[in-house]
């Protein structure tokens, strides 16, 4: 431990680049907004959650600039640091801004992709806190759902008077690590004092309907009825059950009150962030809270938020489930790429990603392309941003430039993991331009569509498949779930974030492939329909190497390889 604990701290890294900045007192922050002293409660002097009683009196009036990407590669893409660096460029410039994001999960934390609050100098702070437990909201989420999870049992093994059947619960439990062990387990097992055994299961955290609801609610009391719809199973005769038959909805909600309020803290540069929620983006709709987001285009002229992994899903999901469901508008969409990533699309190896590569550029500025003539599908105006790297040469550069001039694309080079705010401003401006021209925001599909063709719209629309092959079980589901009712809901796709295929090693721009549609789940409380295709996990794994490993706390308390 010792010897652990007395390793050098890098000081180019994230975790030291965050800790050079001495932070603003939250009230400060809060003062750039207007927000009132009483509505500001503090978790300490850096961070707070903003009152319910004052949120709820807000209207939105600000301008929704969405912050999406490519298909992530292991090149990286820096999509949460653009949205910062963004957000402190705009404030540069004069502009009254507020950045929403996601709060992060332990399990990207301890697994492979590491912390959420960006890179460089383009970071949100503190980001010890916010990468592990910042305001609990996790927790509580987690407790709120496996409350839940006990009442199912508990019912049961008092008699079941539901009739449940036990081969139909389709609620599992949850916990905020990735856990390979825990994707299908049994329980209740040592006789009759252990209740009655059965198969279950576990899910991340952020894969939660739980959290999907506390994101997608607009009050306590939708909160409320959103947790009493949620369909936890059924009866031996084949009914849907939903939660609020099995009571104790009054005690989910008072362990999700506190959560339920935005958190506000902010970037290196002082600026505004709401951090509040997280669902993940391949198993769940990827978008911080509508409280969150509502609370700051009330509060700020312009709001940069961001959605989850590539345009594919974090953007869909975005503009079709949140933007559907919570009233939302965007004015403007930016799209992050590097010139190593797209080097990866064309084919390039890791290794070979400092060798300069025009051709391989040019190929994989197809995947690119095509996420902005997807964004253009949903009449959003697009703006390009592309993340510097030193071993970028002006050649690639404008590689990137002259593939997108025809889209009518204009794209820019940022250096705000270096230089911060300064290194995005002319993406600022270009956003400000963006947000000031017309915009025929729309759907990609009507809520009448049936749930298969909303399924295959996706498909077809945004990933370019040939067509959508459903096994017999999730057929019948859909089936299922619209005679029940639930015809209406938007779908949530489910995929690897990877490609716009099913298959995470077809990188680039891939077409005419079949997507299989394996399992289709229903969230009646978050209101939307779950297909999940290909191989995708709801419980991740972690990978080799994972980075809990390189985490130590130091002695004098810093916690040192957050990334």
């Amino acid at each position: 431990m010792h010897q652990r604990t007395a390793r050098p701290l890098d000081p180019m890294s994230d975790a030291a680049i965050a800790a050079s900045v001495v932070p603003l007192p939250i009230e400060e922050v809060a003062e750039k907004l207007a927000v009132p002293a009483k509505a500001v409660y503090r978790y300490g002097p850096h961070k707070a959650k903003l009152g319910l009683d004052f949120v709820s009196t807000l209207a939105p009036t600000g301008k929704l600039v969405l912050v999406t990407a490519i298909n992530p590669t292991p090149a990286g893409e820096g999509k949460t640091t653009t949205t910062i660096g963004l957000g402190d460029a705009l404030s540069r410039l004069g502009t009254k801004v507020a950045v929403c994001l996601r709060e992060p999960s332990l399990g990207p934390v301890f697994g492979a992709k590491g912390g959420a609050t960006g890179g460089g100098r383009a970071q949100i702070i503190p980001m010890q806190d916010i990468n592990l437990h910042f305001t609990g909201d996790l927790h509580a989420i987690t407790a709120a759902h496996n409350l839940l999870s006990a009442l199912i049992d508990n019912h049961i093994h008092w008699g079941n008077a539901l009739d449940l059947d036990a081969r139909r619960i389709s609620w599992r439990r949850v916990m905020d690590l990735n856990d390979r062990a825990l994707r299908q387990v049994t329980i209740g097992l040592g006789g009759p004092p252990n209740g009655f055994p059965r198969e279950d299961g576990f899910d991340i955290t952020v894969a939660s309907e739980v959290m999907a609801i506390l994101c997608l609610a607009d009050s306590l009391q939708d909160l409320e009825a959103r947790l009493s719809r949620m369909v936890i199973g059924q009866t031996r005769g084949r009914r849907m059950v939903t939660a609020e038959e099995l009571g104790g909805i009054g005690s989910m909600v008072a362990l999700l009150r506190d959560a339920f309020q935005p958190n506000l803290v902010q970037t290196m540069e002082g600026t505004p962030a709401l951090v509040h929620g997280g669902p993940f983006a391949n198993i769940a709709h990827g978008c911080n809270s509508v409280m969150a987001t509502r609370s700051a285009l009330a509060l700020a002229d312009v709001v940069v938020t961001e959605a989850g992994f590539g345009a594919d899903l974090g953007a869909e999901k975005f503009l079709d489930i949140k933007c559907r469901q919570a009233g939302l508008a965007p004015s403007a969409a930016v799209v992050v790429a590097t010139v190593r990533a797209l080097k990866m699309h064309g084919g390039v190896a890791v290794k070979s990603l400092g060798i300069p590569d025009v051709a391989a550029v040019k190929l994989g500025c197809a995947n690119l392309k095509r996420h902005v003539e997807n964004l253009s599908k949903f009449g959003l105006p697009v703006v390009v941003a592309l993340n510097h790297f030193t071993s970028d040469t002006d050649e690639e550069v404008a590689a990137v430039a002259a593939e997108l001039s025809p889209l009518g694309v204009s794209v820019h080079v940022c250096r705000h993991w270096a230089k911060g705010g300064t290194g995005a401003e002319d993406l600022a401006r270009a956003v400000l331009e963006a947000i000031e021209k017309p915009s025929d925001f729309r759907f990609l599909y009507p809520d009448a569509l049936p749930l298969a063709e909303k399924i295959e719209t996706v498909a077809r629309e945004i990933y370019r498949a040939e067509r959508v092959d459903f096994s017999t079980a999730a057929a019948a589901k859909l089936k299922e779930f619209e005679a029940a009712g639930f015809a209406h809901l938007p779908v949530c796709m489910a995929k690897t974030q990877y490609s716009f295929s099913a298959n995470p090693l077809a990188r680039n721009a891939p077409s005419g492939h079949v997507l299989p549609v394996r399992e289709v789940r229903l969230s009646a409380g978050a209101g939307f329909v779950v297909a999940l295709a290909g191989d995708i996990m709801t419980m991740p794994g972690l990978p080799s190497a994972p980075a809990a490993h390189e985490i130590f706390v130091m002695p004098d308390g810093f916690i040192a390889g957050l990334s």
